[in-house]
């Protein structure tokens, strides 16, 4: 790894929310600890997968690296500035660099706005461009990403969800930023139209050179469009490698699991597999398990991984595990 070639440097990351009790007087009574010292680096022009369950804490790793969200702890270096330590008009002017698209399309564009508007407001608010300028831009971004010029008097009301996606995909790329967090944005579609927004997001990283940060649930997509994949669990990373190496030799006894689960076209490979069914729910984030956060529903698990969190190793080249038995 040449460390010219990072854009995006994460260490030690930790975003934890404080839960307040009182109404006159409050008094911080426990915190969700959604994201506890997430680290790891995405280099310029890779899509870098994060996937995990819902409630893992991945949306908000995305947030609080674009610093939505202001980190507890930890350093988040976009090139050689480290965010957690700029504020105001200075972060401001970083936020060119980074845009973020978001889950829902029915909840991201606001609705009182057309979608001229929408795609033309990073433009004036960042003094980009001005009048009719704007106007040629917003044309010009809405080819991009599949639509007609005709569209940009509409309201996202009158469009289908697909739609209202590349719209969002659209104002992301208004700034011409080096780095978008795609936080789930397929999701919210349906499967028709979820590959045609993943394509349109591949060409766009091929036209203009852009980095991806990728948050989904869906294994598969990830596979398909990530080149190197990070596996979270309750607030910590557990697992990290190529994609390649990580679906083809998992480590770690979850993400073992979730890619057990994933179904399998050929009807004689998915008879013959072994599935792993977790038993137990999610602890909880506002009391999360000592030791390793993995083992109240580990089938592996020992006494070690109750009394010990596991250390962050690198067990072969770029294949990172955090469990005390591999």
């Amino acid at each position: 790894m040449t460390q010219d070639n990072v854009l995006l440097r994460v260490e030690n990351l930790v975003k934890h929310f404080p839960i307040n009790r009182g109404i006159i007087f409050q008094r911080q009574v426990g915190a969700v600890h959604a994201v506890d010292g997430v680290s790891f680096f995405i280099r310029k022009g890779e899509t870098f997968g994060l996937v995990g369950e819902s409630g893992c804490g991945k949306t908000t790793t995305g947030r609080t690296i674009l610093q939505l969200y202001r980190p507890s702890s930890g350093h988040v270096y976009f090139g050689e500035t480290d965010l957690t330590r700029i504020r105001g008009e200075e972060l401001r002017r970083m936020r060119r660099h980074m845009q973020m698209i978001f889950q829902d399309p029915y909840a991201s564009l606001n609705p009182r706005m057309t979608v001229a508007e929408i795609i033309g407001e990073p433009l004036t608010v960042h003094h980009i461009a001005q009048g009719s300028e704007v106007t040629e831009r917003v044309q010009h971004l809405l080819s991009i990403v599949g639509l007609s010029a005709a569209f940009a008097d509409r309201y996202p009301h009158e469009f289908s969800g697909g739609q209202r996606q590349r719209v969002g995909v659209a104002r992301a790329l208004a700034l011409q930023p080096e780095l978008i967090v795609c936080d789930e944005p397929i999701s919210a579609l349906d499967v028709s139209i979820q590959a045609q927004v993943v394509n349109l997001l591949e060409d766009l990283q091929q036209q203009f050179g852009l980095t991806y940060l990728f948050i989904a649930h869906d294994l598969s997509m990830v596979r398909h469009i990530s080149s190197r994949v990070a596996v979270m669990y309750l607030g910590v990373i557990v697992e990290l490698a190529t994609r390649d190496d990580l679906y083809g030799h998992p480590l770690h006894p979850y993400t073992q699991a979730l890619l057990s689960a994933v179904p399998v076209a050929d009807p004689v490979v998915e008879e013959r597999r072994h599935r792993i069914i977790l038993e137990g729910d999610v602890p909880s984030p506002v009391d999360p398990p000592s030791g390793c956060r993995f083992r109240t529903r580990c089938p592996i698990a020992r006494e070690i991984c109750a009394e010990k969190v596991p250390d962050w190793r690198e067990v072969s080249p770029e294949h990172w595990v955090a469990c005390h038995l591999v």
